[in-house]
């Protein structure tokens, strides 16, 4: 049948304008317009189980590749269940366009079959909402959509697409790309930098956020091991300096080490690329919030949205602008910071450092220490392995101790909901087959989206999930235990056979009772991924009472 050249075509080629290579999607009918657009079309159609994978795929795309994910899913549910990702990427500024089919224009405002208000449901939560009311603006609404989603801080935005409108005959030119400014280090500013830098005795550079590149997390490092200056990454942003790297002195958040706050507290001169000090990083804003801090933020966004504390100069410039301008800059002070730089650093390794096997507690009969599992895993590891996580107390084995050599390779949620890790997986072994994608997931974590490797199976992206189970949502049971002590309620966990569980979805599956059968698991286990490109799961069985560092 020939191609018709209508709404949905229109979207569809305006997003390999966009260089988009894939798309993840639930089907409905609200949007056959554009699936019959993608037929034939050079672009990946990811077909996934539930709208909130495949919504959390396009959100690790755009965090992954920098390029807003893209995700298609029906009206009502579908938009509902694709929901939490867009709030994550809110959160998480990350560049994602979501587009919605809607029911008919005339049957709007008559309590329709699946009706809803988009600007109502989204508008808090997406930097943009668009409607496409007339065919001939489809290509134009693609590219404002992208253009939202990247310029400044990026983020989410919504295009619904109204079934009739999908279908009408577009006449119209496609429209081109749009560019997005990175902003500029202007001369006086880089003066007034160096200086205030120059000048410290404490200096510490705080680095995470949106807008990285791989070359700018390069000249970043560059710039501050030549100069000795210690950098503290943000919660769920330890990827911008190399694990190993002799400026890295850890990362705030939950979990963050004491050195790591007290470095971050005590800098008399606070140079923040791309992150912003925020709740989180700085305790529940109980840390450096005095008027008279001297914080040079490094921003695109020129709303500093979520700032707290003082500002004492802001750069409009996203990460790779900044790098640029500061890659060759040599302060020559790198003797007189060492004694600084070296206490975040030591604390840095001892935090990331798994304990030996001799000093572990013993544990349970029928149970597992994930700390051997990590310590076998990591030796295993390729230099440019990828991470995925979600959220759970599980995460802070990813976030100690997985060594991140290379942007990007480590994909989270700081907006702490789960579910994240498998999709985000899928997402990352599908842009990048070459380099091997390992998820870390908790028994809770794991059944909020796990059917999503039926998704991985069917597209051949052959991840490594460690699944630790350790019988309960074991976040809130700390939080439980801290405010009502041996009342434990709401929190227990009854969990299936996980190896199991990925074997019928054509995966490989193996179960881990005992710390002397972690070795041929992890080994089995990386083989499946590795020789046969399927997806391997892990099933640690943990004890209750010791399943954390």
């Amino acid at each position: 049948m020939e191609k018709k050249n209508h709404a949905g075509q229109a979207i569809v080629d305006s997003l390999q304008i966009h260089g988009v290579k894939r798309v993840f999607a639930v089907p409905g009918e609200s949007f056959l317009a554009v699936l019959d657009g993608l037929h034939g079309a050079d672009i990946d159609t990811v077909v996934c189980r539930q709208e909130g994978g495949a919504a959390y795929m396009a959100e690790a795309q755009g965090k992954f590749t920098g390029e807003p994910g893209v995700v298609m899913v029906t009206r009502g549910p579908g938009a509902a269940n694709a929901y939490i990702a867009v709030h994550a990427a809110w959160q998480d500024a990350t560049p994602m366009v979501l587009f919605v089919g809607l029911i008919p224009v005339a049957h709007r405002m008559r309590e329709s079959f699946q009706e809803f208000d988009p600007n109502a449901w989204f508008g808090t939560q997406a930097k943009r909402v668009f409607i496409l009311d007339n065919a001939e603006r489809a290509s134009e609404l693609v590219a404002e959509a992208f253009f939202a989603a990247k310029s400044g801080r990026p983020g989410p935005v919504v295009v619904g697409l109204p079934e009739d409108v999908l279908t009408q005959e577009f006449t119209g030119r496609l429209h081109p790309v749009m560019p997005v400014a990175d902003g500029a280090v202007s001369d006086r500013e880089m003066k007034q930098l160096l200086a205030t830098i120059a000048a410290a005795e404490r200096p510490v550079i705080f680095a995470g956020g949106p807008r990285w590149t791989p070359d700018a997390a390069a000249a970043i490092t560059h710039f501050a091991e030549s100069n000795g200056i210690p950098v503290i990454q943000d919660w769920r942003a330890s990827d911008r300096i190399p694990f190993t790297s002799e400026a890295n002195s850890g990362w705030l958040g939950y979990g963050r080490s004491d050195e790591s706050l007290r470095m971050f507290a005590e800098a008399d001169v606070l140079l923040a690329v791309g992150a912003l000090p925020t709740d989180v990083p700085t305790d529940g804003y109980t840390v450096r919030q005095s008027a008279d801090a001297t914080n040079i933020l490094v921003n695109i966004d020129t709303t500093l949205r979520g700032r707290s504390g003082a500002v004492t100069t802001h750069i409009v410039a996203a990460p790779a602008a900044f790098a640029e301008a500061v890659a060759d800059v040599q302060l020559g002070k790198a003797q007189v910071w060492e004694t600084w730089r070296e206490s975040g650093r030591q604390a840095q390794i001892t935090a990331s450092t798994l304990p030996g096997q001799e000093t572990l507690p013993p544990t349970r009969a029928g149970t597992a220490h994930m700390s051997t599992v990590m310590t076998d895993l990591i030796r295993r590891l390729p230099h440019d392995a990828v991470y995925t996580f979600g959220a759970g107390n599980h995460c802070v084995w990813a976030q100690y101790y997985l060594p991140t050599h290379v942007f990007p390779s480590q994909l989270s949620m700081r907006n702490g909901s789960m579910g994240y890790s498998i999709p985000a997986a899928v997402a990352a072994s599908l842009e990048s087959p070459g380099r091997l994608t390992i998820a870390i997931a908790g028994d809770g974590e794991f059944l909020m989206n796990g059917q999503e490797l039926a998704t991985a199976v069917q597209y051949g992206a052959a991840i490594l999930v460690i699944v630790m189970d350790n019988g309960q949502y074991g976040t809130i049971r700390d939080h439980q235990e801290a405010h009502y002590p041996g009342r434990v309620s709401g929190t227990q966990l009854s969990n299936p056979d996980f190896a199991a569980l990925t074997r019928a979805f054509g995966g490989h599956g193996e179960t881990v009772t005992a710390d002397d059968q972690v070795a041929g698991a992890v080994e089995r286990a990386l083989k499946a991924v590795t020789d046969q490109r399927i997806p391997a799961v892990i099933h640690v069985v943990t004890d209750q009472q010791i399943d954390l560092p």
